[in-house]
């Protein structure tokens, strides 16, 4: 399993509709409203050896009301 936090920008006035439609993503775990320089981060499990990038594309990116992503691969995580 691995780890994807995805940082997103929505167009003006419709960040709470982009994470209702983020949520209900297959494979996105949580989505937070956020500050900063984008709008809502998305944490995404993903099985091994599926392609970050189609994942990205075609199922984030597509979402109505998505104007950017930036994306940060996990690498392990502390408890």
């Amino acid at each position: 399993m691995q780890t994807i936090f995805v940082m997103v920008k929505t167009e003006l006035g419709r960040a709470y509709e982009v994470a209702t439609l983020a949520v209900d993503t297959e494979l996105v775990s949580e989505v937070h409203s956020i500050s900063g320089q984008y709008d809502l981060m998305l944490k995404c499990y993903l099985d091994e050896g599926t392609d970050i990038g189609s994942f990205i594309t075609e199922r984030i990116q597509t979402l109505p009301g998505v104007r950017d992503t930036f994306t940060l691969i996990a690498f392990k995580a502390f408890t």
